[in-house]
C-alpha cells in the first residue's frame, strides 16, 4: 500500500520543494498505515474474531457489573434471560453465555485482561467499544436503579476502554432517559416522561438548535444502525437490542418535534 506516500509526496513537492516532498511522504506513509489497519480490521476473518470477542466480553463483564453490588438481583437475571430470548441462542450458546456470566460474577474475576483482549480484537473501532459499554449500562439499570458499586464498576470498565468519566455520565443519562420511551404498549413516551427526558435521550440540551437536534438524532440512529453494527463485528443475535434503542430514540425525537413548530 503506497498511494498515500505517492500523493502526499507530489503535493509536498509542488507546495514546498524537496522539504515538502519529505514531509508529504511521511504524512502519506501514516495515511497508508491507517488504511491498511482499516482493511485488516474489516476482513471477514477479523469480523468473526471480533464477534466472538464481543460475545464473550459482553457476558463476562455483564456478570461483573451485575455482581458489583454484592448480589445478582432477580431483575438482572430476568434482564439477562430477556437478552437470551432476543438473541435466539441455541442450547450450546445459551450454556456458554451463562458460564461466562458466572465467571464474570465470581469474586476473583479481574476485568482488565478481558478488556485488553477485546480492545486488541476490535482495534480502533471506537463505536464498537461504546456499543459494548451501553450494553453493560443496560444491565446495571435492569433493576431501575444504579447502585454506587455498579457505577464504580462501569467507571472502571470505561476508564480501561479509554472513555472519560464525562462520556460515561452522558451515556448513563441517555440510557436512563431512553427507557422512558419503551413500555408494554410499545415505543412511546411513558406516563411521567418529560420533555427533558426526550432531550437527554438524544444526548443534547434543551437549548440545542433545530440543526443541532437533527445532527444528534442522526448520530444516535447511525450509532445503532443494524448494518453498521454487523459490519463492525457486533454479533447478529445482539442487533435486536440496538434496534430497540433506535425505536426509543425515534420516539424521543418525535416528542421533541411536536414542541418545535419549525420542525413540524
Amino acid at each position: 500500500m503506497f498511494y498515500g506516500k505517492v500523493i502526499g509526496g507530489l503535493i509536498g513537492l509542488m507546495a514546498a520543494g524537496i522539504v515538502g516532498l519529505v514531509i508529504g511522504v511521511a504524512v502519506g506513509h501514516a495515511f497508508d498505515r491507517g488504511l491498511i489497519a482499516t482493511f485488516r480490521f474489516g476482513s471477514p476473518e477479523n469480523i468473526e474474531r471480533i464477534k466472538a470477542s464481543f460475545f464473550e466480553t459482553t457476558f463476562l463483564l455483564s456478570g461483573f457489573v451485575a455482581k458489583a453490588d454484592g448480589r445478582v438481583s432477580e431483575q438482572e437475571v430476568e434482564h439477562t434471560e430477556l437478552i437470551f430470548q432476543h438473541m435466539n441462542l441455541d442450547q450450546a450458546q445459551r450454556k456458554r453465555a451463562i458460564d461466562l456470566f458466572r465467571q464474570g460474577a465470581a469474586a476473583e474475576f479481574e476485568p482488565r485482561p478481558v478488556i485488553s483482549d477485546f480492545l486488541l480484537a476490535c482495534g480502533p473501532q471506537r463505536q464498537l467499544q461504546q456499543t459494548l459499554l451501553l450494553f453493560l449500562i443496560s444491565v446495571a439499570l435492569a433493576d431501575q436503579k444504579l447502585e454506587p458499586t455498579e457505577k464504580a464498576a462501569l467507571e472502571r470498565i470505561a476508564v480501561m476502554m479509554g472513555f472519560g468519566s464525562g462520556r460515561l455520565e452522558q451515556l448513563l443519562r441517555m440510557a436512563q432517559a431512553q427507557e422512558h420511551f419503551h413500555g408494554e404498549d410499545g415505543y412511546v413516551a411513558q406516563p411521567g416522561t418529560s420533555l427533558e427526558d426526550a432531550y437527554a435521550a438524544l444526548g443534547v440540551e434543551k437549548s440545542a438548535s433545530d440543526r443541532e437536534l437533527k445532527q444528534a438524532y442522526r448520530r444516535r440512529m447511525s450509532e445503532n444502525h443494524p448494518d453498521k453494527l454487523i459490519a463492525r463485528g457486533v454479533p447478529e443475535d445482539m442487533i435486536k437490542l440496538a434496534t430497540e434503542r433506535s425505536q426509543e430514540i425515534q420516539a424521543a425525537y418525535e416528542m421533541i418535534k411536536r414542541t418545535r413548530p419549525t420542525m413540524r
